[in-house]
């Protein structure tokens, strides 16, 4: 990662291995990557510290032949152990201001949220990017909080940081959230449960674009 003011928000791909039906993590995130993801979060929510480290490891090798940012989901360790180009947080994880002293400036910092003032308190406290959502229902993740499309639309407008949204987000619904004029999408199923990875990849990059 060059600058990270320059990062690309628009087709931002999450990890989950559970989508990948038995594919192969690395082989599944490269053929994404050629597709036109233009961003990598990884998420290992049930793993331990050492299997996390080795798969950050391998994708960290990948992100780097093709330039693109690595992001961590929530483990300052795994992000710190890594050098990752910064780590994504949850309103339960270390705040941002703290994140942000301990990796310093040149890193990311992207916080999830789902109200405008959780928006605005995120973008004070130093985040880089904030996660809207989820925006339709979703299988990949649990626990999560509704977000209209109309409320994601006032979250951007309400803070100058890229939103990106997420939860659900599909080919039926990507021009809808599109409309909204937030900066980026962050898929899971949409490109990693699909037949072919790399198609799915384009068709909405060239969507949201």
């Amino acid at each position: 990662m060059k600058d990270k003011k320059t990062v690309n928000y628009g087709l931002y791909l999450v990890t989950d291995r559970i989508a990948l039906n038995g594919r192969l993590l690395i082989d599944s995130i490269e053929e994404a990557i050629l597709g036109g993801v233009t961003l990598i979060q990884l998420r290992e929510k049930n793993t331990s510290s050492l299997e996390f480290y080795e798969i950050a490891l391998e994708v960290k090798k990948l992100v780097l032949k093709y330039e693109l940012p690595l992001i961590i989901n929530d483990r300052m360790d795994i992000a710190l152990a890594v050098d990752a180009d910064g780590i994504h947080l949850g309103q339960k994880d270390l705040p941002p201001r703290v994140a942000r002293s301990i990796l310093g400036d040149n890193k990311i910092i992207g916080v999830s949220a789902a109200t405008i003032e959780e928006a605005k308190i995120a973008e004070k406290e130093g985040a880089d990017y904030i996660g809207v959502g989820a925006l339709f229902p979703t299988d990949t993740k649990e626990n999560t909080r509704r977000v209209t499309l109309e409320e994601i639309k006032r979250i951007k407008e309400s803070i100058a940081v890229p939103v990106v949204g997420i939860g659900g987000i599909n080919e039926e619904n990507i021009d809808a959230v599109k409309s909204t004029g937030i900066d980026g999408v962050a898929v899971v199923s949409a490109i990693l449960s699909q037949n072919n990875i790399m198609e799915s990849a384009r068709s909405l990059r060239k969507r949201f674009a």
